[in-house]
């Protein structure tokens, strides 16, 4: 998926307890919008792909990042079968990490521009909104030492007029609001290897 918007550079990177097991993997398309500007929207509801896809137009200054920060899962797992009608095993393997070198387990991707939703009366902060992220399960793979975050907002409005987050970007996108994270500075580009 990042390929369709990375003309070409690193889009994540895993990494093992061993360093041998670093493995880069990186863009090998084109851009299909031709440098058009791109606003990803993200939510505490946002995890696994969908953060490292955020994570790497990010960093690679292709996309502004809008909404609340993500889950945080980024651990690489493989799943072991253990033989027919036993089940299996899961197995965590490594890391992920944005192509600067950002780890997203237990953490999330931060958005260039935060917008919270309005909540709807009665709608209780922690439950109704999804304020459970990576670091707040029990057993998770723990963050780099003192980064880990808790859940975020993660609320959606059923009804699409009362999304801040979609209201912000269509805004941007039209000219009708301005924000400095928009569009990103291809200046501040990581340079290609």
């Amino acid at each position: 998926m990042s390929s369709a918007f990375i003309q070409r550079g690193e889009i994540v990177s895993t990494r093992g307890r061993n360093p041998q097991e670093t493995q880069r993997f990186t863009a090998k398309g084109g851009d299909l919008t031709k440098g058009k500007p791109l606003i990803i929207l993200i939510n505490g509801g946002s995890a696994s792909a969908s953060e490292i896809v955020a994570g790497a137009l990010q960093d690679q200054k292709r996309a502004t990042i809008l909404g609340t920060r993500s889950f945080g899962k980024g651990s690489v797992q493989a799943i072991i079968p253990l033989g027919s009608d036993k089940g299996a095993l899961r197995l965590t393997t490594a890391r992920y990490y944005t192509p600067s070198g950002r780890s997203i387990q237990a953490k999330g991707i931060v958005p260039d521009i935060e917008v919270l939703q309005d909540l709807p009366d009665g709608t209780t902060a922690n439950v109704d909104t999804g304020l459970i992220g990576e670091a707040s399960l029990r057993g998770h793979l723990k963050g780099d030492a003192g980064t880990e975050q808790t859940g975020s907002q993660s609320y959606v409005p059923t009804d699409e007029k009362n999304d801040k987050a979609l209201g912000t970007a269509e805004e941007l996108l039209r000219g009708t609001q301005v924000n400095s994270a928009f569009p990103p500075n291809v200046k501040d580009r990581p340079t290609q290897n």
